[in-house]
């Protein structure tokens, strides 16, 4: 065998992704796999990579992402791409655009903006709709190349509408008939190569019209069609954000636990199910986390899907504005940017908007608006777990002025780029605690980065360089985690939930999706504002300093945090 190889990665320091310690070793890569992990000094290569200094890591596995619509115009799949991740999982949350019916496309697009607030004009300029089944759907994007590879499961709300028209989308019973029709779509897909199936319980997840996505309220036996789909095609999940997953009042959550089990254990189907802390009650997650536990032993396969850090909405003048339905914002909020900055600096309009009552009794703005004790300073770099004097009322309370007075200064700071936090789940205790006693659990699995979604307000696609920064290095208001550990959650585990045994290490015959990571220099920048979707549309974007390389299929996509251009990335199907 010779000692020549593709790509030869030198002089790192080695956490290979199974939860083994660090080590120095030298990584040989030989058409698209790792060939050799060791002393490779003397060895000849076409291309190096001199890792000194730096941690080589498996690519990161993102299994909860939304580029649905958007890796059928970008190969490039920002911001993901630029935090280490080289496989992502779409179709999660019941949402997607196969099966598709000719002349319902418009109606899949409002569903996909509703839900993941993802611009529905960005949509219809961006997909061209080659298809019209989801294997025509996995066949398309098998004819395109990424930077990184991609994965889907098939959404239980395009399957429904498919299968019910009008009647499926407006949440109707599903007759035993259409039941079977849905289970037989769910299997092709699977098949094809769909890594599963995914649905939507929570009533948060509401298309442009407000009706909540289709199968929210499907019956026991119908959410069994879906996982014998699974079962019938001898492979793959079932995913879902079950009741209250979105923060709304929990209605009977240990009743859909219940169900999960039984039809995991009866069907053999894995489920993989959202998990956050919710304000109302904080410790409930935690019993869930241990009934997860028990239905393993007790023969099924429940794996609650968790955050790596809290989910929060980004308030500033670009993103979700804390003056909406105030008349006086309302007039120049749709202004460019330098100009609103110019207008809300007159006198004049920002004493016109500091006296005005906003004009909604929408919950959500409301609950926005009498929380400025919940609110935080987001800082460059951001801080995703700011401590109490770090809120607006704090800083507030303690410069002696009103909190609208001092908000309206910050949300101007940096030329209007300024943002806020709101955290709304994941941080009912104010700390990071209860993420940590999560991210530590035997159950939990990590995903809602949601990359592609909630563009205009969340910007959580870079949980992975989080991950590294502030629990493996950075965190100071409580314990750490272990590098080794923090590595094995987003590589192996997930990897191996949906399916991928080929990915998520650093040893001989794997595939070789690698990072080297200047962990000492790696600093997470702060979201702001791009305008580069189809139509123009806007979104949040979120970047990072400190890949010194990322490896896709054994060829170097990133270089100094810099995309080479290279595209090797490819549809990854699941198999038997």
């Amino acid at each position: 065998m010779t000692d020549r190889f593709d790509l030869l990665i030198t002089n790192g320091t080695v956490v290979d992704g199974t939860g083994a310690e660090r080590r120095a070793a030298d990584v040989g890569v030989r058409d698209g796999v790792i060939a050799a992990v060791g002393d490779l000094a003397g060895a000849d290569a076409d291309e190096v990579v001199d890792a000194a200094g730096c941690v080589v890591t498996p690519g990161f596995v993102d299994v909860h992402t939304h580029y649905d619509g958007q890796v059928t115009w970008d190969p490039v799949l920002e911001p993901s791409v630029s935090h280490g991740v080289t496989t992502i999982v779409t179709g999660n949350c019941g949402v997607g655009f196969a099966p598709v019916k000719p002349g319902t496309e418009d109606w899949l697009i409002q569903l996909m903006e509703g839900v993941e607030d993802i611009p529905g004009a960005a949509l219809s300029e961006g997909i061209d709709w080659n298809w019209e089944s989801f294997p025509e759907y996995l066949d398309d994007l098998d004819r395109r190349e990424w930077s990184m590879d991609v994965g889907c499961l098939v959404a239980h709300g395009a399957v429904r509408a498919y299968v019910m028209g009008e009647r499926g989308a407006k949440n109707e019973p599903a007759s035993a008939d259409e039941i079977e029709a849905m289970r037989g779509l769910v299997r092709e897909a699977v098949e094809a190569g769909a890594l599963g199936v995914s649905t939507s319980r929570t009533i948060a997840h509401t298309a442009m019209d407000g009706e909540p996505v289709p199968g929210t309220f499907a019956a026991e036996d119908e959410l069994y069609g879906l996982a014998r789909g699974c079962a019938d095609a001898g492979r793959g999940l079932l995913e879902l954000a079950p009741m209250g997953s979105a923060g709304e009042d929990v209605v009977a959550p240990h009743k859909e636990v219940d169900w999960m089990v039984k039809i995991s254990k009866d069907t053999g189907v894995p489920v993989s199910f959202v998990l956050v802390q919710i304000n109302d009650e904080p410790q409930l997650w935690k019993e869930l986390m241990d009934r997860s536990v028990a239905a393993v032993e007790d023969g099924a396969s429940l794996h609650p899907q968790i955050a790596g850090r809290l989910n929060g909405i980004l308030l500033g003048l670009e993103g979700l504005s804390p003056w909406r339905q105030r008349p006086s914002w309302d007039e120049i909020g749709d202004l460019p940017l330098d100009e609103l900055v110019a207008e809300l600096r007159r006198p004049e309009r920002r004493a016109a908007i500091l006296s005005e009552t906003p004009d909604t009794d929408n919950p959500f703005s409301q609950f926005i608006l009498g929380s400025m004790h919940r609110i935080y300073v987001l800082g460059d770099p951001p801080d995703y777990e700011p401590g109490p004097d770090r809120t607006v009322k704090a800083m507030a309370d303690d410069m002696g002025r009103e909190v609208d007075d001092l908000l309206y200064d910050m949300l101007l700071e940096d030329e209007g780029r300024a943002l806020l936090l709101f955290p709304f789940l994941n941080y009912a205790d104010g700390n990071g605690d209860a993420l940590r006693e999560m991210l530590t659990h035997p159950a939990g699995v990590i995903g809602l980065s949601d990359g592609g979604a909630h563009c205009g307000v969340i910007c959580d696609a870079s949980q992975p360089t989080w991950l590294l920064t502030h629990w493996a290095r950075d965190r100071s208001r409580g314990e750490k985690l272990d590098l080794e550990f923090v590595v094995k959650k987003q590589t192996h585990d997930t990897a191996r939930l949906f399916g991928f045994a080929d990915r998520g290490t650093i040893e001989v015959g794997a595939k070789a999706d690698l990072n080297v990571i200047d962990l000492d220099n790696l600093t997470l920048e702060p979201p702001k504002v791009a305008r580069d979707l189809p139509a123009g549309g806007k979104r949040f974007v979120q970047f990072a300093r400190g890949y010194k390389a990322t490896v896709v299929n054994g060829v170097v996509t990133r270089r100094d945090d810099t995309d080479t251009g290279a595209r090797p990335g490819r549809l990854v199907r699941s198999t038997s």
